[in-house]
C-alpha cells in the first residue's frame, strides 16, 4: 500500500511504548525524489491530496500526487528547452506560491541544483550570490523582485541567461530602453509551462549528486553555502516523524520557501509519509488570519516558532476552532515554559520541540509518545550519534552545559547531514573534524537525558568570568504580565567585557518606564542567579526577526557594536 511505501527506503523499530528506536535509510544509488516517490505515487494513488495552498485574497488550489508529478514534468521540460542542464544553480525566490513545488521537482528531474531564497535579498546579496554560486537562471515570484533581480544582473555585467516570471506582469519588468538588451528580458513562467508535455523521461541521476544549495548567514562575514545530496530528502523522513506526519493527514509548517525549514515541513518527508502540504501564502504574519486558515482547514499537525505561539496565545486561541488540531511542534529558538504552558492551556495540546539546522535534519527531539518537559529540546533523534561535549571534545556530565555534537566521519553519504560549505574546504573543516560535526549550539542533558537548549556559541554573553545563556533570562522575563516577547544578547561593556541586555516588546497598552525597568530587573534576580540579571533593559516596538519569525539577535548585537 501507498502508506507503507516508504518502508522500501526507510527501516524502523520502536520500543514498548511506541516511540521510534531505530531509524536506518536504505538509499538505492539512484534515488531521486521526484521519480521514486512523487512520480511513484501518482502512480499508486494518483488522487490522494499532496498540495492545499490558500493565499490572503481566499484564492485556493489543491494538487494531487498525480498533478505534482505532471506539473514537475511540464517545468523540466520547460527547463531542458530552455537550455538549463543537469549540475546548473537555478535560484528561487517564489514565497509562499505553490508553483514552488512544480519548480524544485521540475529542477530535480533534470539533475539541477535549486538555490532558494528569500524576496527580502537586496540587490547587492544577488550579485554576491550570483558570483558564489554561478547563478546563471533565476525564477522569481513578482516584479518587485525581478527589478532588483534586473539591477543585480547588470551590475554583474549580464551574467544570467533565464530569468523567469512566476507571478506578476511581464510588462512591467520587459522594459525596452537603452539600457537593457534582448538578454535582460523576462519569461512568463505560466505561458512556458502551458507548451509543455507532462511526461519526462527519467534522467539519470545520483544520490550524492547537489540536490540544494542554501545561503546560511553567520555572526560576522558573508553567508555560508550549504549543500545537500539527494539522500536529504529521505532523512526528512525522521523529520516528518517527529512532526507527526501521517497518511492523509494535513500538515502546516509556517516557513518561507527561501530558508531551509521550508524542506523540514513543507516538502520531502510529508509526502515520503503520504502526508499533504498545507502552505498559507501571506505578505505578514497575523495570528488571527493564521489561526482562522488552521481552524477553516483542519489542519491536523502544525509547526512554527515559539515566538508565533506567543502572538496565538495573545490572540486569545479559544475563539477559534482547533478540534482538528492533532499535534503541534515547535523549532527554530528555543521554546520557554510559559508558552508551552499556556498552549497547552488553551488547547490540551503539549507542544513537541525539536532542534536542527540548515546543515542537518533533526537531531534533537520530542517524538511523538514522548512526555515532554517543558523547555526541553527533548532527546536524541535515533539517526544520529549525538552528545554534548567541552572544548577539548570531551562528554560533559549532566548538568553542565557544553556544544551539540554529532560523531561521525565526514563524508558525501552522511544520511542528512550536509556535504560541506561549498568552496570553502577550511571552514566546512573548522566545524567537522575528530569524527564529530560541530553544531556550534550549546545545551545540557538533566539525569533523563533531555537536552536543555542554552545557544548559539555566538550567543553566550561573557560576563566578568561568567558564562551566561540568553535563553533563561528570557524564560523569566516572559513570566511578567507586562512581557510580550524579548530578546537577551551581551551588550559591550569596559569593565564587564559584556553585560546583559534585554531588548522587550510589551503587551498591548502597556508603557515602558524607569519604573518598570526597575520591577522587570527584580522579576529576573527573584527567579534566576542574581549575576544573571538584565544590567540594559530597552523598550521595542517590535524585535527584528527572519521572514519565519525567528529572533534576530545578531542584529540587535550589530547595532550596539556600531
Amino acid at each position: 500500500m501507498l502508506k507503507d511505501y516508504y518502508k522500501k527506503y526507510i527501516e524502523t523499530s520502536y520500543d514498548k511504548n511506541g516511540i521510534l528506536n531505530k531509524f536506518k535509510i536504505n538509499c538505492p544509488d539512484n534515488f531521486n525524489f521526484a521519480y521514486d516517490i512523487v512520480d511513484k505515487y501518482a502512480e499508486l494513488e494518483p488522487d490522494l491530496r499532496a498540495l492545499v495552498w490558500v493565499n490572503a485574497k481566499g484564492e485556493e488550489r489543491s494538487f494531487s500526487y498525480s498533478d505534482l508529478s505532471k506539473y514537475s514534468s511540464k517545468a523540466a521540460n520547460m527547463f531542458v528547452s530552455m537550455g538549463i542542464k543537469k549540475g546548473d544553480t537555478v535560484k528561487l525566490v517564489l514565497k509562499g506560491n505553490y508553483r514552488f513545488w512544480f519548480v524544485l521537482l521540475g529542477l530535480e528531474k533534470i539533475g539541477a541544483v535549486a538555490v532558494p531564497a528569500t524576496h527580502l535579498l537586496t540587490a547587492k546579496d544577488y550579485i554576491y550570490r550570483f558570483e558564489q554560486a554561478e547563478i546563471k537562471h533565476i525564477i522569481v515570484i513578482d516584479e518587485e523582485v525581478a527589478k532588483r533581480v534586473d539591477d543585480a544582473d547588470k551590475e554583474s555585467g549580464g551574467v544570467l541567461i533565464n530569468k523567469i516570471l512566476v507571478d506578476g506582469e511581464i510588462g512591467a519588468v520587459n522594459i525596452t530602453d537603452n539600457a537593457r538588451s534582448q538578454s535582460m528580458c523576462w519569461v512568463d513562467f505560466d505561458a512556458e509551462l502551458e507548451k509543455q508535455s507532462d511526461v519526462f523521461p527519467r534522467v539519470a541521476t545520483n544520490a550524492l549528486d547537489m540536490l540544494l544549495l542554501y545561503f546560511t548567514s553567520g555572526t560576522t562575514g558573508y553567508p555560508k553555502m550549504v549543500t545537500h545530496n539527494h539522500r536529504y530528502a529521505l532523512a526528512h523522513t525522521q523529520t516528518a516523524m517527529w512532526l507527526n506526519g501521517r497518511y492523509g493527514g494535513l500538515h502546516l509548517t509556517i516557513a518561507d520557501t527561501g530558508w531551509a525549514k521550508a524542506m523540514w515541513g513543507k516538502m520531502y518527508g510529508q509526502l515520503i509519509l503520504g502526508t499533504a502540504i498545507f502552505v498559507y501564502d501571506y505578505e505578514r504574519f497575523n495570528p488571527a488570519d493564521m489561526l482562522g486558515v488552521i481552524s477553516k482547514y483542519k489542519v491536523t499537525a502544525f509547526c512554527a516558532p515559539p515566538t508565533m505561539y506567543r502572538f496565538f496565545i495573545q490572540e486569545d486561541v479559544k475563539n477559534y476552532d482547533l478540534s482538528a488540531l492533532e499535534y503541534s511542534c515547535t523549532a527554530g529558538e528555543a521554546l520557554n515554559p510559559e508558552v508551552f504552558e499556556r498552549w497547552y492551556e488553551f488547547t490540551g495540546q503539549k507542544m513537541m520541540e525539536g532542534f536542527g539546522q540548515t546543515e542537518t535534519v533533526i537531531i534533537v527531539s520530542n517524538l511523538p509518545g514522548v512526555e515532554p518537559k517543558p523547555g526541553s529540546m527533548g532527546k536524541p533523534m535515533p539517526l544520529y550519534n549525538v552528545d554534548i561535549v567541552d572544548d577539548d571534545g570531551n562528554p560533559v556530565p549532566a548538568g553542565e552545559v557544553g556544544e551539540i555534537i554529532l560523531r561521525c566521519e565526514r563524508g558525501s553519504d552522511t544520511d542528512g547531514l550536509f556535504q560541506g560549505y561549498h568552496k570553502n574546504e577550511e571552514l566546512t573543516d573548522s566545524v567537522w573534524h575528530g569524527g564529530m560535526y560541530h553544531t556550534g549550539d550549546t545545551a545540557w542533558k538533566d539525569e533523563d537525558g533531555y537536552y536543555w537548549y542554552v545557544g548559539r556559541n555566538d550567543d553566550i554573553i561573557k560576563s566578568s568570568g561568567y558564562r551566561i545563556g540568553p535563553f533563561e533570562i528570557e524564560s523569566v522575563l516572559i513570566t511578567h504580565p507586562l512581557v510580550l516577547e524579548c530578546a537577551v544578547t551581551g551588550a559591550p561593556d569596559p569593565v564587564r567585557g559584556q553585560v546583559v541586555k534585554a531588548t522587550v516588546v510589551l503587551v498591548k497598552g502597556a508603557n515602558g518606564s524607569d519604573e518598570l525597568v526597575k520591577e522587570l530587573q527584580r522579576h529576573v534576580t527573584d527567579n534566576t542567579a542574581p549575576y544573571k540579571y538584565p544590567r540594559i533593559i530597552e523598550f521595542a516596538n517590535e524585535l527584528p526577526k527572519t521572514i519565519s519569525g525567528k529572533i534576530k539577535r545578531s542584529q540587535i548585537r550589530k547595532e550596539d557594536n556600531k
